[in-house]
């Protein structure tokens, strides 16, 4: 049929179709709105920040008598010891403990729903009418699932932040290698390890779209993103099995911990973001395969 031919109702449909940049950014903006205004993604981030607030509170009555904190035997999350002379220490520490569960639950969490939630509800398939396409669309749920790992880490960080200087003193920054730096210094170094940390989790916020292009069911995927996360914990603290650990997506995580080094020690990071980096590439094109070949009936 020629272009002449095209009846105007044809026309006029296939001109709505095509998908704009601002109508791209639309549906982006309208992904992060509708994901950050769910009671389920508020709940998560609600339970992140109140981790902070308990470790620093555990922290200030367990050394309310003078003792140090972890009983002195090393005992609890990293830098633990250091919150009650520095409060800015309580940073890193809350996000040495969230970052193993709290945080990458929560992420699995929002990457499992992401499309099987929608396919769950009946609305993925309105979703793909509208000029998206799929992959512009797939490309706004992962961009969604990245923001709510960099909003998840800066909430952690906040709220430890705002404790750590109500609880305990503020000041210059004593690193693990026995330098010193300023507060302003060490505040820029909490930053970046907070980003360090949400782009720790792009790893698995690829594989959790994966999964969630697997099935039509959010909770299913949910629970099969969470499993696999819990698994992989598990090999990776198995001596036996250190020949694979350092491919396991969470083997590095804790290596946010050499930016409080002077000088940093930069292998460890390079490594982690190589490794994420890695994940999500090859994740990233199996929910890309796995979406554009799925036949969508919900």
């Amino acid at each position: 049929m020629s272009r002449a031919e095209v009846a105007p109702g044809q026309a006029a449909d296939a001109a709505v179709r095509v998908p704009r940049p601002l109508w791209t950014f639309g549906l982006l903006r309208s992904e992060l709105v509708t994901t950050f205004r769910r009671w389920r993604t508020l709940a998560l981030l609600g339970v992140v920040a109140g981790v902070p607030v308990l470790v620093g509170v555990a922290v200030r009555i367990e050394t309310r008598d003078g003792s140090s904190a972890g009983g002195g035997g090393g005992e609890g999350p990293a830098f633990i010891a250091q919150v009650t002379n520095n409060g800015l220490f309580l940073v890193f520490t809350a996000l040495a403990a969230t970052l193993p569960f709290f945080l990458p639950m929560a992420v699995g969490v929002i990457a499992g729903d992401a499309v099987a939630g929608e396919a769950n509800a009946g609305t993925l398939r309105y979703l793909l009418v509208a000029p998206a396409g799929r992959t512009r669309l797939l490309l706004a749920k992962y961009a969604t699932t990245m923001a709510f790992c960099l909003v998840a880490t800066l909430v952690v960080a906040v709220s430890a932040l705002v404790v750590g200087a109500l609880l305990f003193p503020l000041g210059d920054l004593t690193t693990i290698s026995g330098t010193r730096i300023s507060f302003a210094d060490g505040l820029g170094r909490a930053l970046l390890i907070a980003l360090v940390v949400a782009a720790s989790l792009i790893g698995l916020a690829a594989l959790g779209l994966f999964v969630s292009t697997l099935t039509n069911s959010g909770i299913a995927a949910m629970a099969t993103t969470v499993g696999l996360l819990i698994t992989v914990q598990i090999l990776d603290q198995i001596p036996q099995l250190h020949a694979i650990q350092p491919y396991l997506f969470p083997h590095y995580w804790l290596s946010f911990a050499d930016l409080v080094r002077e000088p940093v020690y930069w292998d460890g990071l390079v490594k982690n973001l190589e490794l994420q980096a890695l994940y999500a590439a090859v994740f990233g094109s199996a929910a890309w395969a796995r979406f554009t070949a799925k036949d969508i009936t919900a």
